[in-house]
This record gives C-alpha cells, structure tokens and sequence, in this order.
C-alpha cells in the first residue's frame, strides 16, 4: 500500500463572530457541512484507490489568531462555550444553550489541484447525496492510533497526552473506523477543554493506517486580567482561580468559573454578567464583566381609574429620597423590591411598581417607578372599648371622630384631629407628624402633639366607698424626634409639658380621695411637669411571637420651683419559641419610679394587659414593679387561635411608697397570678381577644381586647 503522505486533515480558527441573522447561520452550516462531506468521500475514495495518491508535503496549519480566543457577548446562558463541530462557525445566530464553539473542520489538500480545497469544496450535494450513507458507513482499518503536536512530534506533557487519548471513544489500534467516529472522537478531544485545535491525518504505512490527532494544547495559565467588575469581589475570583496558575487552561473549567460569576450575580439580583473572555499569548486570561448602572430614576403618577399618566400631588423628591438605589449604582432586582416596598409603607400609595429600560448609554439602564396615589385625607368615625373601664352597662363603650391629611404640602407630613368620647373618658388630640426631616440623611422623623384627655382614676383610686368615681384631666403638649438607630433598632427622644390633676364625677378638680390619700404631689389641684422622654425599641420581624424589647425613661425637669422632679424607667421584653405548629411567648415587665411624683402615676397591676383573672389595677400599685407572663397560642380554625395563658404580678413591696398608699387603703395584695385560656381571631383592626381567666383568689373574669397585649 502506498503511503498517503498527501491526505491530511486541517482545522478552522477558533473564533466565533458575532451575530447578525438566523438566515445566513442556517445558510453557513449548511455550506460547511457539505464542504465536510464532500472532502470525506474525497478521502474515502484515496484510500480504497492508493494509486490516485499524489506525494506532497501535508499543507500547513494556519490559524487567523492562535493566542486569541473570544466569546462574543451575545452569548448569554452559557458564557464560555465549547464544543467540536466540522466548521459550524456561528455568524449570525444567537447562541442560547450551547457551549463555547472550538470548531474543527476537515479539508482534503493535494499539490497540483489548488481547487480541491477551495472550490472544490463548494461543490453542493448535488449528486453526493445517493451516496452519502454508503460512505459514512463504510469503514477503514486502523493499525495504530497516536497523539502528536501541531508538527507531529510527542507532546512535551505526558499528562496531556493521556487526557487526549483517554477522550477517544471510537479510535483504537486495529480497528475499522468510519469517518463518523473519528469526526466525534475529534469532538471529544476538543471537549476535553485542554486542547484549542485538532487535526486527525491519516499516513499510509508499512504495517498499515496510521491515525495521528495532531493537537494543539492550551496555553499555561500566569496570569488573570478582570475589567467593568466594580462590585464583584476581588476574593471571589481569587478563590475562582485558585490552584490554576502554571497549569494549562481548561476550557470546560473556565466554563463553571463564568457561570459561578454569573451565579453570583444572579443570587443578589445584580444585573450582570461576564460578556467576554480573552485569552492573550503569555497565558493572561481576560474577563469583561458588563454591570447595568443605573443612569436614571424617574416617577410617572398613574390614574386610579384609567391607568394612564396623570399629574400627582406627591412631589417627586419626596418618593425618590426613600429610595436606597442611587443613580451610577448597579441596578439589584432585590434592592429594588425592597425599594417598593418602602414607598408602599409611606401609605400613600395604592399600588407601586419599579420598570428598568435600557438607557441611550450602552452598558446603562433607566428606572421608572410607577405610582398609583390613595386620597390624601378626609373624616373617618368608629368606635371601640377602654379596657380602663370595668364595671356598669356599656361604660367601655367609645366613639370616635376624626379628620386626616396624609399628604400634605405633598410631602407626605400628616396631620391628624381626633375626639374619643365614651361615657366616662375622652380624648381630643392634634397630631401632627414629618416622617422625614428635609436636609437630614439619618431619616429623622418630628411628632408634634396637642392632646387634652380624661381618663378613669381607677387604675389606683378606684373602689370609692361612697361609690363615687374620679377621673384625671391632662393637658399635654410636646414634640418628640425618633429616628433609626441600627437595623432593627429605633430610637425616640423628646420633650412634653404636661399639666394633671383629679376632678370628681360633677367635674371639679378634687386633691383627695375618699380615703384621705391625696390625689396630686403639689397638694394644689393640679401637678405640672417637664418630662424630658427617651425610648430605645428592638423589634424583630414585628410579628407577635418574634422578639422585642423596649425601654423607656422620663425625667421631671424642675425648670420651675413648683415643677415635678423625678425619674421613671419601664422596660419590656418579649420572645417567641416555635414548638411545631404551637408557639410558646414569653414575656417580662418593669418598672421603678424615683422622686417627687404624682400618686395617679403609680405603676398599677392587673388587668387585660397585665395579670388577667384581675380588674384593672387590682393587684396593687406601687413605686416599683414586675409582671412575667407565659402564653401558648395554637392554630384551630382558619384565623382563630386558641391560647393558653399564666400570668404573675408583683409591686415589689413598693405599695406603701406611693403618696397616701392607696393601694394598702384599698387592700389591694401587692401581688397575684392568673391563668385561663381564650380565642384569638385575625380582624384589620388587629388580634381580637376573648380571654377566660381564674385568679388565686378563686375569681373568675372575662377579659375582652383589641390588638396584641402590651
């Protein structure tokens, strides 16, 4: 047989252009795969006829960019993307699912006959096809099977070597291969990752068919070289690299780093993505990284009826200064939902929604917030229970009256007119609040309040023997800052003067109670105060059985000699353990009141909100104070939920501290616990509470609530 030193297998570039349209891609495949099959026959033919062979040097192999491979950004599932394919070089088709494309294709080159490989190959089909399955199956002998370099010689590595042979599937010394399986075995070279080319040429030898995947290896990695990756960590791609450096580059497994990258991107909701991978001679990978800043942010007013744009009274500042997205930042899908829904809790808005549109400048997206306004304001009347009053047909009994702007000057500062009015009690109040300070960046929020109340003094002189009732009148006027201090963490501080004292069922002032104790510190009809108020909250996820704490102080300022100077700190903390469907919520107060204070200001225990199976302040009331309670709510029936309780109240022996000692003129223990168990349903006013409660003194007692405890 003669040698074939004239048949030789050649590779393509390794390059992949970009995109223009499906057509011409559909057309380019096509041409390729009939240049392909028409070399096969051509090589089929030489080898069953060695006398039509002509002796030639095998043609060289070129390629347009040896060192350089890149992956054009229309690429996006998939950044890198490798696979074998005869010549399928993407021109114009988008490329969603498939791996970077490392081509080799397979042309037949003979000296004296330059048009075999260029327009000989153009020939079509046409007349190929009747024989096309006889020459994919029919099969050659191979005698041996080798891995050589671009140049034929043994690969300075070994460890590549094996890789490249341990990829072959089909092709093994004495065997009868068709051209199928040497095309795929070519394919499983180059998907090894190691190798940028292949080159399968067959020599005529002595002893019989050689076959020889002539190989080019991928270069050594030195060297990385990241660009447009401002929020991606440095330590990230370290550690994506880590271990690679001084070894060949793999392309498979520079694949999982680009889309570990992607992931990244993905799992924060960041718009980004690796558009790019070059790699340079020297063994220095570049990675372009394509990030969507944001270049603009811009509010469009919605009609409530019509949904189209309309003028709205919120001014623009006043949405866009409660957002955390930022005009150069990239954009983060999660950032804007939380965005969203701050401006919904603004409770101005009836429905908003964040839409991102590619910006003029590539690489850059705009942001338009669509905003559907509520009515700003306007009266309201309801009606509810003081849990103050405890005995006497309908005496909890409420009404309420009310006119509120939620809006106003748009910039979302409210203003709130109340009057409660019930049989026994009353409050007017005027409210008026900014959520946010204009010029302060810490979100600082002013509260201004107005308020003139009356309210039952039975929490601590309540039982009169003559069966008389008293009420206490307060005027208060203050202005309170609050403000975030951590996540999760708000801090509140202020300053209110308020004027109080006790008036009797026909309405006039009163400074003693039936007992002799007296009913203001001054011993004049009224008391006044300067209260200087701090209050610090933990909250959780804000849910009733998460956790939370609180801490309150005020301190009486003597800025008058006849003011009220004293200190009263409060704190309550709360926890919630999940046991399977139950939920276990424990809960602990107290108090302590140092100074000159007024007697109606004494902590008072028992009641709905403290140790049920008691009234309201039946406990005692005293200086000093703590109250534990234990509860286990269950689920029963859609919104309603059973709940077992334990409650203990103790006054610290502080009772006979308090001016007059009205709690030991009223017998009251100075300590007690109760248990029961009730019913809670979901409502849009809050939990309603129906609760049934036993005390150690064998009493019994209904307790009905609105809203979750204190």
């Amino acid at each position: 047989m003669r040698p074939n030193d004239g048949v030789s297998f050649t590779s393509s570039s390794l390059k992949i252009p970009l995109p223009s349209s499906n057509s011409s891609f559909s057309q380019t495949v096509s041409s390729q795969l009939a240049r392909t099959r028409h070399a096969v026959f051509q090589l089929i033919h030489l080898l069953r006829n060695p006398s039509n062979f002509v002796k030639c040097p095998p043609t060289p192999y070129t390629e347009s960019n040896l060192s350089e491979f890149r992956i054009p950004p229309f690429i996006r599932s998939s950044p890198l993307l490798c696979s074998a394919s005869l010549s399928l070089t993407t021109q114009n088709h988008k490329i969603a699912k498939s791996p970077l494309l490392c081509s080799a294709s397979l042309s037949l080159t003979q000296s004296g006959s330059p048009d075999s490989t260029q327009s000989g190959l153009e020939v079509t089909q046409k007349g190929q096809s009747a024989t096309a399955g006889r020459y994919d199956e029919e099969r050659v002998l191979i005698s041996e099977v080798l891995v050589r370099n671009k140049d034929g010689e043994e690969l300075e590595r070994k460890d590549l070597e094996i890789e490249a042979l341990s990829a072959l599937k089909a092709c093994r010394a004495n065997s009868a291969l068709t051209v199928r399986e040497v095309q795929e075995d070519v394919h499983r070279i180059i998907d090894s990752g190691y190798f940028s080319s292949c080159m399968p040429v067959a020599v005529d030898t002595r002893d019989g068919i050689r076959l020889v995947f002539q190989v080019e290896p991928n270069q050594e990695f030195h060297g990385l070289v990241c660009e447009g990756a401002n929020v991606l960590p440095a330590k990230f791609l370290e550690d994506a690299f880590h271990g690679g450096h001084g070894k060949v580059v793999n392309l498979k497994r520079l694949d999982e780093v680009i889309n570990s990258i992607n992931g990244w991107y993905m799992e924060r909701g960041l718009f980004g993505l690796v558009s790019g991978v070059d790699i340079f001679s020297g063994g220095i990978i570049r990675l372009q990284v394509a990030e969507a800043e944001v270049n603009n942010i811009s509010i469009r007013f919605l009609d409530r009826k019509t949904g189209e744009p309309t003028k709205g009274k919120t001014k623009p500042e006043t949405i866009l200064r409660q957002l955390t997205t930022k005009k150069g930042q990239v954009y983060s899908m999660l950032q804007g939902k939380r965005d969203v829904d701050t401006v919904s809790t603004m409770g101005l808005m009836a429905d908003v929604s964040i839409i991102p549109q590619p910006a003029g400048d590539a690489g850059k997206v705009d942001l338009i917030m669509n905003v559907v306004e509520r009515p700003s304001g306007g009266f309201s009347a309801g009606g509810g229970i003081s849990s103050g009053i405890t005995s006497g047909p309908l005496s909890g009994l409420i009404g309420s009256f009310a006119y509120s702007h939620r809006n106003l000057f748009g910039r979302n500062q409210k203003l709130n007119i109340s009057l409660e009015r019930g049989q026994i009690d009353s409050i007017f109040r005027i409210n008026y609040t900014d959520p946010w300070i204009e010029g302060d960046d810490k979100r600082t929020s002013r509260t201004i309040i107005v308020q003139n109340s009356r309210t039952p003094g039975t929490l601590v002189h309540g039982n009169q023997h003559d069966n008389s009732s008293l009420s206490i009148g307060r005027v208060t006027a203050g202005v309170e800052f609050s403000r975030p201090i951590r996540p999760k963490w708000s801090g509140t501080a202020g300053l209110i003067f308020q004027h109080a004292g006790a008036r009797d069922e026909k309405g006039n002032p009163i400074i003693k109670d039936f007992y002799g104790s007296p009913l203001t510190a001054s011993g004049k009809p009224y008391d006044d105060m300067l209260l200087a108020k701090f209050e610090s909250v933990y909250t959780g996820s804000g849910d009733q059985g998460s956790s939370m704490f609180a801490f309150n102080m005020e301190q009486g300022l003597p800025v008058m000699p006849e003011w009220l100077f004293f200190n009263r700190v409060n704190a309550r903390a709360r926890k919630g353990v999940e046991i399977g469907p139950a939920c276990l919520l424990l809960s602990l107060s107290g108090g302590h009141v140092v100074g000159n204070f007024s007697p109606h200001e004494a902590f008072a225990i028992g009641g709905t909100n403290s140790v049920r199976g008691y009234e309201e302040g039946a406990v005692g009331s005293g200086r000093s104070y703590v109250v534990g309670s234990g509860e286990v709510s269950f689920p029963m029936l859609g919104p309603v939920e059973g709940v077992i309780f334990a409650d203990y109240g103790h006054d610290l022996w502080s009772g006979p501290t308090v001016p007059g000692d009205p709690a030991g003129a009223r017998y009251k223990p100075g300590s007690g616990y109760g248990y029961g168990f009730g019913i809670r349903v979901d409502s849009p006013l809050g939990p309603l509470r129906l609760e049934y409660a036993f005390n150690d003194r064998l009493a019994k007692r209904f307790h009905f609530g609105v809203g979750h405890r204190n």
